[in-house]
Formats: structure tokens, C-alpha cells, sequence
């Protein structure tokens, strides 16, 4: 019995060490040593050496050799991920981080990363909460919710949901309209303005349709404000056989991505600007969902793919198919 516990104990380390060390098998010496320089007061060097197969004299061979390459490799990997958490505005936890380290070529354990941000104190913001405008107290006709919450569309323009966000400055409010296209969740539409009008999100629309073009058939989701409800908007809709969807009364949960955007947005823009015009606003947002959202901003539901190199990735996986 005393054997048998002795073996569930090692078959569980060596469990522990290789999802810890993931990929490591595949990688040179070198790497494996540095794994094992990091970990060694976690679990005993040589279980780590049998389990990464490497020996127990080489990786202290190792450790002895001038310079020391580990320390060179943790300087470099330090570097790295201190420019990736200022390109991302503060804003990656280190799971991002690390995609980012993956997608530069830099072999390394999210584990690793996550040890090197805490001691550097990289934290990625909190996120806060923001207002939404919803205005459904009209008595214009409504549509039924058709998205039913199917977020995961299985190509582009086959779903995009709409909705909009109050955002305070010095000289009152804007409101900023957005169209995100669930399949890659890229905002492909936006508005800003004073006023929370039809035209705001008919002007966001209009953006969304000449810069995608979707075929007729495409599902449009939001809530059940008077904006969406209005007869311009319904026709604009109806003009290119886009088929209408709406949130049920008083359930955020019906528009569940629009909302995570727009928490992303206060969370790792907003709360960071205390802006004191509208113009200032609009350029720093504009900005922001132009060039870093769509462009570099790393998804976990899109395999922390960003939404263009998402889109790029499928088209190109559908060709080669």
C-alpha cells in the first residue's frame, strides 16, 4: 500500500510538471534547464530532470556556465513583455501578454509570465461600470429576438448587433453608436454625437453597410429603443433585406457582446481620459476602436487573435479548404 501511494504521488508531480513545462519536450536544453532554474523550489530537480528528459549533472553543468543564458533569456523575456503591457495601454492580463510573446516567436509558460507581471506589478485595469441608453418607451412596433443569443455566427455579416453608449466630457455628453460583427467581433460601423437620434444610428449603419456590403439575409440585433424602432431605421433595414432582431424587454443578456464591448471600451479607455471636449472624446475613441480594437486587441474568444487577423486567418482557411 505505502508503494502504490509513493507512485500516485510521483505519476501526480509529474502531472503537475508537464502541464506547467507544456511544450517544453518539443523545445532545446537550454529552455528545459531554465524551466527547471525557475521551478526548482516547487518540485525536487530531479523529477523535473526525469520528466523533461534531460540529466540532473547537465542541467548543473548548466547553471555554472558563464554567462549565465537563462538570465540573459529572462532580461530579454522581462523587455518583451514590458513592451507588449505599454503597446496594449495597460490594458493585458498576462494570458494576452503571453499570446503576444507566442505570436513574436518567443517560447515561454503563461505561468512564467503571469510570475514576472506580478513581481513588476502589471496589473490590467479593473473593469468599471458604464451607462447604456435605452429609450423603449415608444409606442412603435418591435421585432422579435431572432439572435436568440446565438454569439457565434459561422461566417462575416451573418449577425451584427448595434447599440448605443453615453459618454461624459466637460461640455456634457456624447454618444457614441456601434455595429459589431459577431462573427469576428470587429466593430465594422460607428457614430458619435450630442444627441441620441435616429440619424446617430442610421449614420453608424449606413458606415457598417458601404464598408462590408453584406448580402441580404444578414440579422440585425439590438434593443428595443425608439432609435431602432423609428420607420427611417426599419426602411434602411428593410432597403437591404436585412432581417430585424431585438432584445426582450429589460434582458441586457439578449445583447451580451455589445455590452462586453462596451465594457472593454470603459475599461481600457475611458476610465484612463477625463476628456474635456466632445472633438477630444470622439478622436481618442475613434482611435481606439479604429486602430487598436480591430487592428491589435487580442480576443480569448477569438483564440487571442485580434478581429482583422481573425478574419484574415478564416478567409484563408476557407480558400485552402
Amino acid at each position: 500500500m505505502h508503494d502504490l501511494h509513493q507512485e500516485l504521488h510521483r505519476l501526480r508531480m509529474d502531472s503537475a510538471i508537464l502541464r506547467a513545462g507544456d511544450g517544453l519536450l518539443q523545445r532545446d536544453a537550454v529552455q528545459r534547464f531554465g524551466f527547471i532554474q525557475e521551478h526548482r523550489r516547487s518540485w525536487p530537480v530531479a523529477a523535473m530532470c526525469r520528466v523533461l528528459g534531460v540529466s540532473p549533472s547537465g542541467f548543473y553543468a548548466w547553471r555554472t556556465r558563464p554567462p549565465n543564458q537563462w538570465t540573459q533569456r529572462r532580461g530579454e523575456l522581462h523587455r518583451q513583455i514590458m513592451d507588449i503591457f505599454e503597446k496594449s495601454r495597460g490594458t493585458y492580463g498576462s494570458p494576452r501578454v503571453h499570446a503576444e510573446l507566442v505570436a513574436r516567436g518567443i517560447p515561454c509558460c503563461q505561468k512564467t509570465v503571469a510570475k514576472i507581471m506580478r513581481r513588476d506589478g502589471l496589473q490590467a485595469t479593473i473593469r468599471r461600470k458604464f451607462q447604456l441608453t435605452t429609450d423603449s418607451n415608444h409606442t412603435l412596433p418591435v421585432a422579435e429576438n431572432l439572435l436568440d443569443r446565438k454569439f457565434e455566427p459561422s461566417r462575416p455579416n451573418q449577425a451584427w448587433v448595434n447599440d448605443i453608449m453615453a459618454i461624459p466630457n466637460t461640455e456634457g455628453w456624447l454618444y457614441l453608436v456601434a455595429v459589431l460583427d459577431l462573427f469576428s467581433r470587429r466593430v465594422v460601423g460607428w457614430s458619435l454625437g450630442n444627441k441620441r437620434t435616429s440619424e446617430l444610428v442610421i449614420t453608424a449603419l449606413k458606415m457598417a453597410l458601404a464598408a462590408r456590403r453584406p448580402q441580404p439575409g444578414l440579422l440585425h440585433h439590438s434593443d428595443r429603443g425608439s432609435q431602432y424602432a423609428c420607420h427611417d431605421f426599419q426602411n434602411l433595414l428593410a432597403s437591404h433585406g436585412i432581417v430585424c432582431s431585438m432584445s426582450r424587454k429589460g434582458n441586457c443578456w439578449d445583447n451580451a457582446v455589445m455590452e462586453s464591448f462596451f465594457g472593454t471600451l470603459s475599461q481600457e479607455l475611458l476610465q484612463h481620459h477625463r476628456f474635456t471636449t466632445r472633438d477630444e472624446a470622439e478622436e481618442v475613441i475613434v482611435e481606439y476602436i479604429a486602430v487598436f480594437y480591430n487592428q491589435h486587441r487580442r480576443h480569448s474568444t477569438l483564440d487571442y487573435l485580434s478581429p482583422a487577423d481573425y478574419e484574415t486567418r478564416r478567409a484563408a482557411g476557407a480558400m485552402s479548404g
